[in-house]
């Protein structure tokens, strides 16, 4: 047993996907038993680019767009058992899922 809390983040460009992969952790967590809080939504950071749609005139001719990076946090008390089972999780290429050690 890992005596430390272990904070999971998930991040991802696509809500429905990162919503989906949270799911699939907390049932999985669920299922072996660990004690664990979340998941808890962190600010969505929103990034804004504005592009000339001619590089050469029309400097009031604009484009933007804008990326949205949606994040998650569980915490939980992991054993190896529970490390393993999370560990067989597929993700999507959107989701990236970090795991950070909480010593006492």
């Amino acid at each position: 047993m890992i005596e430390d809390r272990v904070k999971i983040r998930i991040v991802g460009y696509d809500q429905e996907a990162l919503d989906n992969v949270v799911k699939k952790f907390t049932t999985t967590l669920k299922e072996e038993g660990v004690e664990m809080s979340g998941p808890i939504p962190l600010p969505t950071h929103r990034e804004l680019y504005t592009i000339l749609r001619s590089p050469h005139k029309h400097k009031d001719s604009r484009e933007q767009f804008e990326r949205r990076i949606h994040k998650r946090i569980i915490t939980a008390k992991l054993s190896q058992k529970a490390l393993n089972a999370l560990s067989g999780i597929k993700l999507p290429s959107s989701v990236s899922v970090s795991l950070v050690l909480e010593s006492k």
